[in-house]
């Protein structure tokens, strides 16, 4: 099938603005979303599963090579599994943090107050392990290969996490390596690489962050006018 053999529609649900409300409505996202920090320490209050699925469904929109929107999304909200994730996962932390881990790394680390140890991985209502799909299979065998798997799973993941914040929970990364563990409990193919692993929920009622800054503009972006 090519480009031309899809139907076409109006842009659906698009909607310009007046200037003086397109900067309102930039400066409120910006005000709200400024205010996400990464949190480690989470409360085991339930989240409904009906918020995790529609936070999923944003992300399903991301743009993606192709349109082939090479990702999946494994949401563990079940205590055995939880558990088995972070055996696996405290493992290769410990190898990581004990014999990988160049010492220029740990010294990044140290201020964020990481370790081997990964309770969160149990504590937290939600793991939403996100999947990129290296190729697809088509009904009859057939594969087929996806283009830009890993910038359109960030993307999708980008969108995921944004959606998280915007419904009014916390949010980890979480990226042990290797994480081949993932397709072994989560059964899925080799044909998928684990991409991360998202921690989310409700922030401890004693939550701590580090009291860190972002880069002002001008050091991470610049503007060409001619």
């Amino acid at each position: 099938m090519t480009m031309n053999d899809y139907p076409t529609i109006a842009l659906p649900g698009y909607e310009e603005y007046p200037q003086d409300k397109m900067r309102e409505r930039i400066k409120a996202f910006y005000a709200d979303v400024k205010r996400r920090r990464t949190v480690r320490e989470f409360s085991d209050r339930p989240v409904p599963r009906d918020i995790i699925e529609t936070a999923l469904k944003a992300a399903g929109t991301a743009p993606s090579g192709a349109n082939l929107q090479p990702w999946h999304f494994v949401a563990v909200s079940g205590a055995e599994t939880k558990r088995r994730i972070r055996v696996a996962a405290e493992a290769e932390e410990r190898e990581f943090y004990e014999h990988r881990a160049p010492l220029d790394w740990l010294a990044a680390l140290e201020p964020l107050g990481t370790d081997p140890n990964k309770p969160f991985l149990e504590t937290a209502p939600w793991l939403i392990a996100v999947f990129l799909q290296k190729y697809g299979t088509l009904p009859d065998g057939l594969k087929v290969k996806h283009y830009y798997p890993t910038e359109s799973t960030g993307l999708a993941t980008g969108i995921l996490i944004t959606a998280l914040h915007q419904a009014g929970l916390a949010c980890l990364t979480h990226t042990p390596s290797p994480m081949k563990f993932l397709n072994e409990i989560l059964d899925r193919p080799a044909s998928e690489r684990p991409f991360l692993l998202l921690v989310t929920g409700y922030p401890a009622a004693a939550a701590r962050v580090p009291d860190i800054q972002r880069k002002p503009l001008n050091e991470f972006a610049s503007f060409i006018d001619l």
